[in-house]
């Protein structure tokens, strides 16, 4: 490709809405512009990242045995109404109707459409195992679509879907994608880790999501270094403290706290380690339809309240909604408010703890009586001496044990983010964490859409069987953000090889004055291209200050510079994206040397 025949719109300046620097530099670099919120034009620049990266993908994908089709973006809404999901999935789904008043949706993700191919098609267990996938557009209605293509609305996902005979079969099945996508973001280029992770929405019970590195990245990540540990921070497990709880020491004491609200400023006022104070958060749950009971022995019909939790956690600790969520009981909580909190407490929040005024258990301060449910986090579980609010404005309780000030906890559960320096689960070493983007994810489904389609075949034993199921995503174009916020610097993006735009980019310096330098660009482009290299000549006679800046800022990584000087010396100029300095070669050594760069 020449420079000038292709489509290149640089900018110095990136728009003011362009928040990360993704966003900025794809924007800079001329590889998407802004339609609508969330909406944007790939442009040539940027499709040819994305071409590379979909290649990849569909080849390993065919190699894993995978068998590409494609899907309407369009889909009728009975199908997500068989499932439930068109009422559950929320605003994000974005629901449309035809002239005749149908119900349709655009497509986030397509288990139902595919679910609904292989139950007409599929009748027998001999024709299983299969894999279906495609390359499609998909779009979700977010509520505040940002950061370009980190976010977007519109955007190009690879979903696929296996279908096996048994749970087995299809654990299996997963390996096999598991591995595809370990070999698929090894080609990438991309430093990434590959973490357990909980399966949210969609469902099924072995997850795992693939994270790119990067310092911007909106996810945690929690591994071991010193062994294979990863897990994302919503699924990775906070031990219980080894070791028994300590005795108490200290007496139940009432300690004045005026205006110390939190856990940071009472530690501070006491003087004490923050790991010693207990914050208390409390969440309500609504019942799902009025009910009969006894108010204060007057019998009759009311709208029942919401049962209430009280929530204990080490006071430098932050609670994990995920796992909360896993807690019978606790799956649709909400956060209690400002008056249900005052009105069970009889305090307002800051100063709540699980021991009343009277000094007894908290229970007794709701107005009908109806029992606050206790949940303790493991580590609070085993401390002695602790301090928490008074359920009393300006007042803590200092010195509160289990067993002696309040009854042993009953229910115990892990609730909390991990924290670096925690012991791994695996025994292994100790926590750390960092950031990530988060670009795959594979699904173990089981029956969960099958059974809701009743899609069944015929097992060996001539009974139909529900399909066990999973599914795996990557986002093509949101691969390419991610692999630019890991990799750039003040110039711009730094692509590895196999996602650029252009691996090897020649810079002739002023052709049109020196006939031997347009020469000399034109017979090492013809060989490169003859070699399968994906190069670009730039030929439009730019400055070289600004047509070095351009492809810096494109982020192309390997730059061969033909000028008059170094032609008469028998010399180019190579330099690696991430160079500080160009290295001299000799002409006629150029393609060797750069066919040799560019099999490292």
């Amino acid at each position: 490709m020449k420079a000038s025949q292709f489509f290149i719109s640089t900018l110095k300046e990136a728009p003011a809405d362009a928040e990360v620097a993704s966003h900025q530099l794809m924007m800079r670099a001329g590889m998407i512009k802004k339609l609508g919120a969330g909406i944007y034009n790939y442009m040539p620049m940027g499709l040819r990242v994305i071409r590379k990266v979909e290649a990849i993908v569909r080849d390993e994908m065919n190699r894993a045995g995978a068998v590409e089709m494609t899907m309407p973006v369009i889909q009728p809404a009975e199908f997500w109404q068989e499932t439930g999901r068109f009422e559950s999935m929320g605003p994000e789904l974005l629901r449309i109707k035809d002239r005749h008043g149908r119900d349709f949706v655009v497509q986030p993700t397509s288990e139902e459409v595919v679910t609904d191919v292989v139950r007409q098609d599929i009748k027998s267990y001999k024709q299983l195992p299969k894999n279906l996938y495609q390359i499609q557009t998909k779009f979700r209605d977010e509520r505040r679509p940002r950061f370009g293509l980190m976010r977007g609305r519109e955007f190009i996902m690879k979903d696929a879907y296996s279908f096996d005979r048994d749970q087995t079969a299809a654990k299996a099945s997963y390996q096999v994608m598991a591995a595809a996508y370990r070999r698929i973001f090894d080609r990438f280029g991309l430093r990434y880790r590959a973490v357990a992770a909980d399966s949210g929405a969609i469902g099924g019970d072995l997850s795992e999501e693939f994270q790119v590195i990067a310092a911007t990245g909106e996810d945690a990540i929690v591994y071991c270094p010193t062994s294979d540990y990863a897990a994302n921070m919503e699924k990775a497990e906070a031990l219980a403290p080894q070791g028994a709880r300590q005795a108490a020491l200290q007496p139940l004491t009432k300690t004045p706290t005026p205006g110390k609200a939190t856990c940071t400023d009472v530690a501070e006022l006491l003087d004490i380690p923050i790991q010693r104070t207990v914050k208390s958060l409390v969440l309500a749950v609504d019942p799902g339809e009025p009910t009969v009971r006894m108010d204060l022995g007057l019998s009759g019909a009311t709208t029942a309240r919401p049962s209430i939790y009280l929530l204990l956690l080490r006071g430098d600790h932050d609670m994990n909604e995920v796992k909360v969520r896993k807690i019978k009981g606790l799956s649709n909580f909400r956060m209690a408010t400002s008056d249900e909190i005052e009105g069970c407490f009889g305090c307002r929040p800051g100063y709540l703890g699980p021991i009343n005024r009277q000094g007894g258990w908290a229970t007794g301060l709701l107005q009908d009586q109806t029992a606050i449910h206790l949940v303790v986090d493991r580590e609070v579980a085993v401390l002695s001496d602790w301090v928490c609010g008074a359920n009393e404005a300006g007042f803590h309780l200092t010195g509160v044990n289990w067993g002696r000030d309040l009854p042993e906890p009953e229910l115990i559960a892990d609730i909390r983010n991990v924290v670096a320096g925690d012991a791994s689960p695996d025994g292994q070493g100790v926590l750390a964490i960092e950031r990530g983007i988060e670009v795959g994810h594979v699904f173990y489904l089981g029956t969960k859409y099958s059974q809701a389609m009743n899609a069944t075949f015929l097992g060996e034993n001539g009974k139909p069987q529900f399909f066990e199921m999973g599914c795996y995503g990557i986002g093509i174009t949101r691969l390419p953000a991610a692999a630019i916020e890991q990799n750039h610097d003040e110039r711009g993006i730094v692509w590895p090889d196999a996602i650029a735009p252009f691996t090897v980019v020649l810079c002739p310096i002023s052709p049109d004055r020196f006939p031997e330098v347009a020469a000399a660009a034109s017979k090492l482009y013809a060989e490169l291209l003859a070699a399968g290299v994906d190069v670009i000549l730039d030929d439009r006679n730019e400055r070289p200050g600004a047509m070095f800046a351009d492809w810096e800022l494109i982020g192309v990584p390997h730059r061969i510079t033909i000028g008059d000087r170094g032609i008469k010396d028998g010399q180019l100029e190579y330099q690696h994206r991430r160079d500080e300095a160009s290295t001299k070669v000799g002409v006629a050594e150029a393609f060797t040397f750069l066919k040799g760069k560019l099999a490292v």
